[in-house]
């Protein structure tokens, strides 16, 4: 809870495991100007003895400086990262960063959101499988799933745990009381709670727009709740969104813990804020992170997201990232440090069929969740004004009600939210719409449940209903609703909207790593918000259905949880690894992976190493490890200084290997950037770990464009026991034929044995 004042006393702060488990809601404005919150990162080599513990020192550092804690001091932070969250004011600047101990001092940073079936499309319910799932669910109590997003919904049925045992011993998190929400929130499912709203609050004025709700962890706007419940939530019978996707709703790990850390508002989700839920979910004993959010891209020493989950994959902790929503524009990835697991979302064989009919009989398929009823009937179809672009997108304001009452609206898909059109059209007195993609979106078809009759078409029928309404005359159209099938083919196909590569912080790491489900993806709900988000839905339901790579996150926060309870001695690296080279890429077609912006083949810039296929996972032969040791050499080779490797590390000294390239971290795919020249040779090394069983032997098979060539040395592995290690190198040359290429090429290098195939990706791109 938040509730009385940051600091009643230094003695109580100074007490204190640290300032992210100490409750407040102090005002941090100042009579003596407008304050900005830093993050301000220190070496903790440098805490003289006297003090007894790093939240200590914070204060009286400050305090040395004649900054009051009491009033400027936000969090501090000695898990996942070193430092703390002040708000200060213009001439506390150079003081900070002048002290010693003090390595860097960075604003803070606003992220945002990257807002049934998906258990049997995956294969976890297949019969074959539900040996090894029914152990895996016993193991998985042990596993703790952290959720950084909105909050949770405690009383979503999703979080029943009569039948699970009380949490494991090592947890030492807690359900904190707040607002509407008591201690009894938390079970034996959801298992800790807390809420951090500083530095949304000093990012504000000391004050936010979330009143009461900003003072506990229970989520008012649904997003932290759907992805908690993908990640981890019980078993549902009879979930749907209005009868959409009926069935039985089920979390990735449903024997798995859950906790939440509430780090995002309606403005966003603030870095200092963010980081302090880390700091918080790491001394927790959590197992796994979730962070459905990013920001822009950034060097890993200034992304707290970055920095934050360095701290925790030290410590053990798997942590997966949204990719974004940024699509199909090419190098909008986000989260892309690479000890962070990096999702892009796919399609499942689900779909919400919807059908706009037009006078000649012609009917054309869409989607929709708009919940029916009555008959459907002929309407009068509008198309906005052909004077002013912003009617057919239906903006707020633009549609005139005199042209559009009774009728049905065609609007553009973009600018402002899908449903926000549907609530515009509403408004203004339409009896219906239909949602036309354009280019931006191609033939990606996302259901939404509308607060009108509404149907969502690609942009090939898009521009046939376009057409016929721009012809003259009387046009008409009719809109219904198929509900829910299943079997759709092609599928997966990878979303428009899912943020693609090149990694533009680091170009030598191949981004996103995989992809998952997020579109159309049903779980569990706030009670008090409606499905579409909107202040104006009075809806209400327990369970929602909503697509982003928000969703997919969690999908593989859940898998990962069950790949940490079947081996629980593999490093976060290792379970990445595992999710990575088990992937597929050939959809239920048989035909290789499709974007959905245009239809055409996707790549790894799209998929990463493909679609996760988790009961491969469980047995993926050979892993790509990585020691803490190893991505200091790669932050080495990046040309950071010592300073700022501190402060992701938290190392006092480090010592940086000689010779170090970013493509040598043993990462379980590869991107090889080439320079425009006749002749450009690029040499990487990777070390394989078996992970199966003795006296195993893999053969190398390497594919990929004719421009490019590859050479593995050696060509075959021979693992003669159990954690063996191999070394293997590739050299990558690029040919005559590739130096005046502009668009990119792929690849791939394959290790198959008798039992197992370890394939990763390879990116190939040309530059000046």
């Amino acid at each position: 809870m938040e509730g009385t004042h940051l600091l009643l006393s230094v003695l109580v702060l100074l007490a204190s495991h640290s300032l992210a488990n100490v409750n407040g809601d102090t005002d941090v404005s100042s009579s003596g100007g407008t304050t900005t919150t830093y993050i301000v990162f220190m070496d903790l080599a440098a805490m003289p003895a006297a003090h007894p513990s790093p939240a200590h020192w914070h204060a009286a550092h400050l305090q040395s400086l004649s900054i009051d804690p009491a009033r400027h001091l936000l969090y501090s932070y000695s898990v996942a990262a070193h430092g703390f969250a002040a708000a200060l004011l213009p001439h506390h600047l150079p003081l900070l960063r002048d002290s010693p101990g003090v390595l860097q001092v960075v604003p803070d940073t606003v992220f945002q959101l990257h807002t049934t079936r998906t258990p049997e499309f995956l294969g976890l319910l297949s019969p074959a499988y539900q040996p090894a799932i029914h152990n895996l669910d016993a193991a998985s109590h042990d596993v703790v799933i952290g959720v950084l997003d909105t909050g949770v919904w405690p009383e979503s049925p999703s979080f029943a745990g009569g039948d699970l045992p009380p949490p494991p011993a090592h947890w030492k998190g807690v359900c904190e009381v707040g607002v509407d929400f008591p201690a009894s929130a938390c079970g034996r499912k959801l298992v800790g709670a807390r809420s951090f709203s500083r530095g949304f609050r000093a990012a504000n004025g000391g004050r936010g727009r979330m009143g009461v709700g900003r003072r506990s962890a229970r989520d008012r706007d649904g997003h932290g709740t759907h992805t908690a419940t993908t990640a981890a939530g019980a078993a549902v019978a009879n979930a749907s969104l209005f009868g959409y996707a009926t069935g039985t709703a089920r979390g990735m790990a449903p024997g798995a813990r859950v906790a939440a850390y509430k780090v995002c508002w309606p403005e966003g989700c603030l870095g200092s804020d963010i980081l302090a839920g880390i700091d918080s979910a790491v001394a927790d004993g959590v197992g796994v992170l979730s962070l459905s959010l990013g920001g822009g891209a950034a060097p890993y020493y200034r992304d707290t997201v970055a920095v934050g989950a360095f701290g925790a994959a030290a410590a053990g902790v798997f942590v997966a990232c949204s990719a974004g929503n940024s699509g199909p524009s090419g190098a909008t990835v986000a989260n892309s440090a690479p000890w962070v697991a990096t999702v892009g979302a796919g399609t499942l064989d689900r779909d919400f069929p919807a059908y706009v009919t037009l006078p000649s009989g012609a009917r054309l398929a869409g989607v929709s969740l708009y919940a029916q009823s009555g008959r459907p009937v002929m309407l009068p179809l509008v198309y906005g004004d052909s004077r002013d672009n912003a009617s057919k997108l239906c903006l707020s304001g633009t549609l005139n009600p005199a042209s559009v009452r009774g009728k049905i609206v065609l609007c553009d898909r973009g600018v402002n939210a899908r449903v926000e059109k549907g609530a515009v059209v509403k408004a203004a007195g339409g009896a219906g719409m239909v949602l036309a993609n354009t280019a931006a979106s191609g033939e990606e078809l996302v259901a939404d449940s509308h607060l009108l009759p509404a149907v969502a078409v690609g942009k090939s029928t898009g521009d046939k209903i376009r057409d016929y309404a721009q012809r003259g005359g009387r046009p008409m159209a009719m809109l219904s609703f198929g509900g829910t099938a299943l079997g759709i083919r092609p599928s997966p196909v990878v979303a428009a909207f899912s943020s693609r590569g090149p990694n533009t912080v680091v170009p030598d790491i191949l981004k996103p790593d995989m992809i998952g489900p997020g579109v159309n993806i049903l779980a569990g709900w706030s009670g008090v918000k409606g499905p579409t988000g909107l202040a104006k839905d009075g809806r209400r339901t327990p369970f929602n259905i909503i697509s982003g790579t928000s969703m997919s996150c969690p999908h593989i926060s859940g898998l990962a949880a069950l790949l940490k309870a079947a081996h629980p001695n593999w490093s976060p690296a290792a379970i990445k690894s595992a999710l990575m080279t088990t992937t597929y890429t050939m959809d239920n077609t048989n035909s290789s992976l499709r974007d959905a912006a245009g239809s055409s083949p996707a790549t790894p810039f799209g998929f990463g190493a493909g679609h996760v296929d988790p009961q491969k996972a469980l047995s993926p032969g050979l892993v790509y490890d990585i020691s803490t040791n190893d991505y200091v050499a790669f932050l080495c080779s990046l040309d950071y200084s010592a300073t700022h490797i501190r402060v992701i590390t938290k190392m006092s000294n480090v010592s940086c290997p000689p010779r170090s390239r970013p493509g040598d971290l043993n990462y379980p795919s590869f991107s090889v950037v080439f320079r425009k020249k006749p002749r450009h040779v690029v040499r990487y090394r990777r070390e394989l770990t078996n992970v199966g069983p003795a006296m195993a032997v893999y053969d190398v098979k390497v594919s990929g464009p004719a421009s490019v060539g590859v050479t593995v040395t050696p060509a075959k592995l021979v693992f003669k026991k159990v954690g063996q290690k191999q070394r293997y190198y590739v050299t990558f040359e690029s040919k005559a034929a590739g130096a005046g290429r502009a668009k990119p090429d792929f690849g791939w290098i394959s290790w198959a044995s008798d039992e197992h195939v370890v394939r990763s990706p390879v990116a190939y791109t040309w530059k000046m």
